[in-house]
Formats: C-alpha cells, structure tokens, sequence
C-alpha cells in the first residue's frame, strides 16, 4: 500500500500544480489578461504625461513673458491693440 500512495500523491500534487496552472489565480490566462491591461494603463500614462508637460509649459510661459498672454488675447477673445484693423475672412 505504501508503494502506491506516493505516487498516487505526486500525480495529485502535480494535477493540482497543473490546474492552478491553467485555472488558479495566476493562470496562463489572467497573467496574460493582466499584462494587456497594463500595456493599456502604461499607454494612457504616456498620454497624460505629455498633456501634462504641454501644460507646464504653457504655465512657465505665462509665468515669464507676456507674449504668450498676447497671443491668448488675440486668437480666444479677439482682441487688438490701439491704431490696428481687425479683418476678418470668412471661408
């Protein structure tokens, strides 16, 4: 009897080993599923780092000179400066 119980116990073990394998919780299958969903985050991380750093520069800009105020004030709000002709074009 003992002769069988420990290989009945290794091919057991290995069954449970194998089933984690395939169906437990670090699964071929979710490991995968996971690393697609990191690839995904990682992309949306790379994204707002790049607003983010459009918008550092837009900030120091303001920050240091008053052209880029200018350039605001004429293209959102229309402004213009005394003595200029503002004309517009219509397409």
């Amino acid at each position: 009897m003992n002769k069988r119980l420990v290989p009945l116990l290794l091919i057991a073990l290995l069954l449970i080993l194998h089933g984690q394998l395939w169906f437990g919780r670090g699964s071929v299958r979710s490991v995968s599923k996971l690393q697609s969903e990191l690839d995904a985050q990682k992309l949306k991380n790379a994204q707002a780092s790049l607003a983010n750093d459009r918008l550092s520069a837009e900030i120091r800009d303001l920050k240091e000179g008053l052209e880029i105020v200018e350039e605001k004030a004429r293209s959102e709000l229309g402004m213009v400066k005394n003595n200029e002709i503002f004309v517009q074009i219509a397409k």
